[in-house]
Formats: structure tokens, C-alpha cells, sequence
């Protein structure tokens, strides 16, 4: 574990998947990240790299070959990142393509991921990604976060609220109980104030696609905002909460899981993105954890 620290936060993030694996709020004595029970979730804030979520039958293809992702969300989680830079207030990892991941990933990368706490605002915390191609030929990917967040300490995520400034309404597909998208199903989310309620019925996960969402919210019962995450880089925003867990997450996303029924290549996949030999992308977003 590395540990970034002000006044208010101490943020964990471990070498294993550079994952955020604690934030302890120093001003309130509490936790603000899902503890990861594997009885119910085990993870805490998984990177999903280089597919978020599954594909068809576990397996997808390209130019003409079959490969296996038996794994939901990728593989970068599970793995080993290299610390790469180390300050008070920044870490920077680093995770390369090997024999290992050639053989179900067919593409060599670089992919590099910063925590960063702000300079001004003891309270923000700023997520980036670098990936970069470093093979020779078009480089296929999805990227996203899935930070799991708890509600204030006695009190239950069902008496919360999801906060969407600036919104009256959004549209969102949700997934099938195998995790695949279901398109031709859009729902329509009314907002009062701008916020949803969090309800028993809240599907398995909502997807926001198409850019509707630049900030989210985890909005406490009294309606005052308890974390928000902005995400104005990602096409697309989910929101998932397991029924036996007492967390919400909220991920941005760049590419998602696989349509029922997709039969096509893996460049054929709804908002994948690409990037030519030796080009890279970079982007980001930034978790505020208030008072």
C-alpha cells in the first residue's frame, strides 16, 4: 500500500491493480470507500482495463481470430502495477503488456495511472489515465472506474439520494441478469431537484450514455451532497449497487459491456475506443469527499 495524506484525507492505493483501496476521512473518524467483504463485493475502486465489462460467451474476436475474456471488466485489476513515482501528494503506476496478456489481449500498451490529491481542496482527490499504444498496428480498448462508496456512518444508502446537477431528466439502458446491455430498452429517469431517490427498485445498473452526465452525486437524506464525481471526459456513466451491500458506485466509463446477442469484432463494439501505433489518450476525473 502507498499512502496520500492532507489534513482531511488518507487516501490507500495498492500496487496490486493500482487500486484505491482506502480513503479515511481524518475529520469525520470514518470510512469513505467500500471495504471489499468478499462475501459480498471484494473489491474497493477496480480500474476496468482493457474491456469494462463481459463479452458474449466469454469470448470475442479480431480479424478473424478468437480470443477468451472468460473475466468480467478486464484483466489490469488483478495484476501487478509498478510504482513508478512516489510524492506526498501524487503516485503515479505503471502496467505493460507481456507474454501473459498477449495471449488473451492481442495488443502491446502502456498504461499509466496517477492519484493525485488537489493542491487547494484537502478534500479532492483526482483520478488520470495514460494509455498508449506501443505496438504496430490500431489498438482496441475500454477503460472505467468503479469506486464503491459508503453512505455516512447510520445511515442507510436506501434513505440516499443519486444527485445529477443540473438535470431534470436522463435516459439509461440497464443490463440482463448475465450483464449484457439491453439497448432496445431505454428508461426514462425522472429527477426532482435534480436527484433520484435510491429505491429497492433500482435495476442492477443504470448506463448513461451519450455524454448526459458530467457529475454525479452520493446525496445524503438531508439532501446535502456527500460525494460527487466528475466525469466530464466519459461518454458514459453507470451506476450500480448490490442489493446485500451497503454501497453505491459510480463509474465513469469509456466503452462498455457487450450488447445481447454482439457477434461482431471486437472494433465493432459500441463506444470502444482506438488509438493508432505510438499515439496515446489521457483522461480523467476527480472524487470530492465532503464534510
Amino acid at each position: 500500500m502507498h499512502i496520500l495524506e492532507t489534513e482531511a484525507l488518507s487516501i490507500a492505493i495498492a500496487d496490486k491493480g493500482a487500486e484505491l483501496s482506502r480513503v479515511w476521512d481524518r475529520e469525520l473518524g470514518c470510512e469513505r470507500l467500500w471495504g471489499a467483504d468478499p462475501a459480498i463485493w471484494n473489491r474497493h475502486a477496480p480500474i476496468l482495463f482493457p474491456f469494462v465489462g463481459r463479452v458474449i460467451d466469454g469470448k470475442y474476436r479480431h480479424k478473424g481470430r478468437e480470443y477468451e475474456m472468460k473475466t468480467q471488466h478486464g484483466f489490469a485489476r488483478d495484476l501487478d502495477f509498478v510504482c513508478t513515482e512516489e510524492t506526498p501528494a501524487e503516485l503515479c503506476h505503471m502496467l505493460c503488456s507481456t507474454e501473459q496478456t498477449r495471449r488473451i489481449y492481442p495488443f502491446d500498451f502502456r498504461l499509466l495511472v496517477r492519484h493525485r490529491l488537489d493542491r487547494e481542496n484537502p478534500r479532492l482527490l483526482h483520478i488520470g489515465w495514460e494509455i498508449c499504444n506501443t505496438g504496430a498496428e490500431t489498438m482496441y480498448f475500454a477503460i472505467g472506474g468503479h469506486p464503491g462508496f459508503l453512505p455516512p456512518e447510520g445511515t442507510r444508502k436506501e434513505d440516499c439520494f443519486i444527485g445529477f446537477p443540473g438535470q431534470s431528466s436522463l435516459r439509461y439502458i440497464s443490463a440482463d441478469p448475465a450483464g449484457f446491455a439491453v439497448p432496445g430498452e431505454l428508461h426514462e429517469l425522472t429527477l426532482r431537484d435534480s436527484l433520484a431517490p435510491y429505491a429497492p427498485s433500482l435495476p442492477e445498473t443504470w448506463i448513461f450514455e451519450n455524454r448526459q452526465v458530467s457529475a454525479v452525486q452520493l446525496i445524503r437524506p438531508d439532501r446535502r451532497p456527500w460525494v460527487t464525481l466528475r466525469c466530464e471526459e466519459f461518454p458514459i456513466l453507470a451506476v450500480w449497487a448490490n442489493a446485500a451491500g451497503p454501497f453505491v458506485c459510480l463509474e465513469p466509463w469509456c466503452g462498455r459491456t457487450d450488447d445481447e446477442g454482439f457477434t461482431g469484432e471486437l472494433g465493432g463494439k459500441v463506444c470502444e475506443e482506438r488509438l493508432s501505433p505510438g499515439e496515446k489518450r489521457e483522461i480523467g476525473y476527480s472524487i470530492e469527499f465532503h464534510r
